[in-house]
C-alpha cells in the first residue's frame, strides 16, 4: 500500500510504501513538548520504505540530547515529519502528516501516566465544525 503525506506549507512531500504495524498516541512530556498538544500519534512499521518525493533538503532532524527521541520537521514550516530510528530499522510516521485518512485505529495509549492535567474529560465538552460564535 502507498500513503503520500506532506508538511503544511507543501514543501515537502513524502511518500510511504508498505504498512503500519502499529499506531500509538504518546503523552510522555517529551512528545507533549514537540507537538505543543495532548499527545503524539505516530504510526510504526519496520518494513514499510520512506521516499522523498519534494523538499528532502527543507527536512531537518532533531534527536533531544541524543536520547533517541526524535523529531523531523520541515525548516520553512515546522510541520512533522516520518523519520527512521532504531538504527534504520523503525520508521516513524506523524499521522497527522498523511494527505489521506490513516488506515489503521490507535494501539493504544503510551506513557499515559504523565499526560497533561487538562487531558481529562475531552470527549464531555463542547463541540464545534468550525470557529465557535463570537470568537472570529
Amino acid at each position: 500500500m502507498k500513503h503520500a503525506g506532506a508538511c503544511l506549507c507543501g514543501k515537502v512531500a513524502f511518500e510511504i510504501e508498505g504498512d503500519f504495524e502499529s499506531f500509538f498516541l504518546c503523552h510522555c512530556e517529551r512528545c507533549r513538548k514537540d507537538t505543543g498538544s495532548a499527545h503524539a500519534a505516530n504510526l510504526f512499521s519496520s518494513t514499510a520504505k520512506l521516499k522523498w518525493l519534494s523538499g528532502e533538503e527543507n527536512v531537518r532532524i532533531f534527536d533531544f540530547n541524543s536520547t533517541g527521541h526524535i523529531k523531523s520537521f520541515c525548516t520553512n514550516c515546522g510541520s512533522a515529519l516520518p523519520n527512521i530510528q532504531m538504527e534504520g530499522t523503525l520508521l516513524v510516521v506523524p499521522a497527522g502528516s498523511l494527505d489521506r485518512d490513516v488506515p489503521i485505529k490507535p494501539n493504544g495509549h503510551i506513557f499515559y501516566a504523565s499526560k497533561a492535567n487538562w487531558d481529562n474529560g475531552l470527549e464531555d465538552i463542547p463541540t464545534f465544525d468550525g470557529l465557535p460564535e463570537g470568537s472570529e
